[in-house]
């Protein structure tokens, strides 16, 4: 079996991660092994602040939502049961908005909600 060399793939795979290491400090983007180091961790943190990020929007959308179905005098639990007692099928990003920047439109919704549990 003769003897390979992987010279042309592993000069793209160390130009991959080269490039990918533009902008770190010092060595971090000259040298191989401080590069590939510096590339792999980023590329874990992203993957992990993907998830992450998905998580903290969510809450972020909870408090703006609460916030908002306090003014109406609910409380957020009970609003996010009414409005699914109410069959008002909108998702936390919408409600949110609504909260921040049409709190009519979100009075309304809350009205409802109200009604819901009032009749159940």
């Amino acid at each position: 079996m003769p003897r390979v060399k992987s010279n042309v793939v592993r000069l793209k795979r160390k130009k991959q991660i080269l490039k990918a290491a533009k902008g770190a400090f010092g060595g971090r983007s000259k040298l191989w092994k401080a590069a590939k180091e510096t590339v792999e961790r980023g590329w874990v943190y992203a993957y992990r602040d993907r998830k992450a990020k998905k998580r903290d929007f969510r809450k972020l959308w909870i408090m703006r939502i609460n916030a908002a179905a306090r003014l109406n005098g609910m409380s957020y639990s009970t609003f996010i049961s009414g409005v699914q007692l109410a069959g008002i099928e909108v998702d936390r990003k919408i409600l949110a908005d609504l909260a921040v920047k049409d709190a009519a439109a979100f009075a309304q919704i809350a009205e409802q909600a109200q009604a819901a549990l009032a009749k159940q």
